[in-house]
């Protein structure tokens, strides 16, 4: 009997023992969920400021487009603005060139007249 109480108690030493063990493999298994947790939470963190970072560069980049779009518009007026000048300034010549013709043509049919000297 003493042998069959002797090796009850043993076992029940090792039976704690295990017990012990498994508590202390539960411990850590749940620390290294929490830890794993937390390490999720983090990543989510972060994509969430890659997303709002993603976000503020595609409304400046829309910015940008806006503004690229608003200069090709000014540039195409200042090039249209620039033809119509330069056609004025060709009308303009023309014109000058046509007045300077009838002028010489005016003074040449004044020059055929002779008026009579002052006081005759």
């Amino acid at each position: 009997m003493r042998s069959l109480a002797q090796r009850s108690a043993e076992a029940a030493k090792e039976i704690k023992s295990l017990i012990g063990a498994s508590v202390e493999r539960v411990d850590a298994g749940s620390r290294l969920v929490a830890d794993a947790g937390q390490t999720m939470q983090e990543i989510v963190g972060s994509v969430q400021r890659v997303s709002d970072i993603i976000g503020e560069i595609t409304a400046a980049s829309s910015e940008q487009s806006d503004g690229i779009g608003q200069i090709n518009t000014a540039v195409t007026q200042l090039d249209q603005m620039t033809q119509q000048n330069a056609a004025l300034v060709e009308e303009s010549a023309a014109a000058a060139e046509s007045l300077r013709d009838q002028a010489q043509r005016l003074a040449s049919v004044v020059s055929t007249f002779s008026l009579p000297a002052a006081g005759r």
